[in-house]
């Protein structure tokens, strides 16, 4: 049996820490960890020294994490599992390695998880996307279903989620701020794919015979649907120029030849532009009844330093705070139990790590 790591509530007084409806622009600094062995009524740390927690899933009984270097991570039963689910041989650059992860709607019967990663064939950098089957916590079997994504040191997407349609979107990013790939729909840097979950087409994609959804982005971070099925994404911006899109089949956003809003119509302008920019994470969109969010859209963001709410009002965008004072936060995702998880990113480079970093983090209320 592998042996198992309670980890509790091992940094609360970190936790009492955090701040609550605190302004992006002055973010707090990040506070000294304690070892005190509780809980705060708000906040709860189920996981501490992650190695570059990038997102989050469930199942109904477990909580999987990815880290860059190649692990799926397994919470079960408030315990983190010393043994990974899987460990992959990843590139070690900074901006790709194991990214995204998902599992498939219909898990609890057929036990599919999907992973986007970037790894080095020895000559280039690629990115491809796996179906992993596990039983019990073991691999039963990975199958390849995407292959061959452009890869770079920095911009490799990587965002992977199921739709409310059963499709799989998988965000792509644009190699290079130089390149002009992410406009070339013979190429998949710089897209929103969509696919059935065996990796084949669908039969109603916008393009014919491809798997591109969308074009014209630089670097997705992040896909949600709203309770209408409206599809909503973060673009991560090359210093500035963060974006929240609203994604329309077929559509063309722009990258690299237009920049947040543009007179061109024949690209699509981001909902909100952030300058300066935000770094943003992942989105939802949340459905539960244990928080007072009930249909709110709620952002990550790294360089900011903040959980957001987001108030969409006729296209209008306006951010408040939930939560601060845990540094750079890279994910966030609701649980079956109805309340939102995040981790947070200090080890990736940018931040400024304590002792238990990285951790994965329930908010309660």
């Amino acid at each position: 049996m592998d042996k198992r790591i309670r980890i509790g509530g091992i940094v609360a007084a970190l936790i009492f820490s955090a701040v609550i409806l605190t302004s992006p622009s002055n973010p707090p600094p990040i506070p000294e960890p304690f070892t005190d062995e509780q809980r705060n009524n708000a906040v709860e740390v189920l996981a501490t020294n992650l190695e570059k927690p990038w997102a989050i899933d469930f199942s109904t009984d477990r909580t999987f994490v990815s880290e860059k270097s190649g692990k799926i991570r397994i919470i079960e039963s408030g315990y983190l599992l010393e043994k990974p689910l899987i460990k992959l041989r990843t590139a070690d650059v900074f901006g790709g390695g194991l990214l995204g992860i998902t599992t498939h709607p219909d898990f609890s019967e057929n036990h599919l998880l999907y992973a986007y990663y970037t790894y080095d064939d020895g000559e280039k950098l690629w990115n491809k996307v796996i179906q992993i089957k596990e039983m019990n916590n073991e691999i039963v079997n990975v199958v390849t279903i995407l292959d061959k994504i452009p890869g770079s040191a920095f911009s490799n997407g990587g965002v992977i989620k199921f739709g409310p349609d059963g499709k799989l979107y998988i965000g792509t990013g644009s190699i290079s701020d130089f390149s002009h790939e992410s406009q070339d729909l013979n190429s998949l840097a710089g897209k929103i794919l969509r696919l059935n979950a065996d990796g084949s087409i669908p039969n109603d994609n916008p393009f014919d015979n491809s798997i591109i959804y969308t074009y014209g982005h630089r670097n997705p971070t992040g896909f949600a649907w709203d309770q209408s099925g409206i599809m909503y994404a973060t673009d991560f911006g090359p210093t500035k120029n963060d974006e929240i899109n609203i994604i329309n089949a077929g559509s063309n956003y722009g990258w690299p030849d237009a920049q947040c809003f543009s007179d061109n119509e024949k690209f699509e302008n981001p909902l909100k532009c952030f300058d300066p920019g935000i770094e943003p994470g992942g989105i939802i969109f949340y459905t539960g009844d244990k928080l007072e969010l009930e249909n709110q859209m709620i952002l990550a963001s790294q360089k900011a330093t903040n959980l957001f709410k987001v108030e969409i009002n006729q296209n209008k965008i306006d951010l408040d705070s939930i939560l601060s004072g845990f540094g750079r936060i890279r994910d966030v995702a609701q649980s079956p139990d109805g309340y939102i998880y995040i981790i947070t990113s200090n080890t990736d480079g940018k931040g400024f790590p304590d002792e238990y970093d990285d951790k994965l983090l329930r908010i309660l209320k």
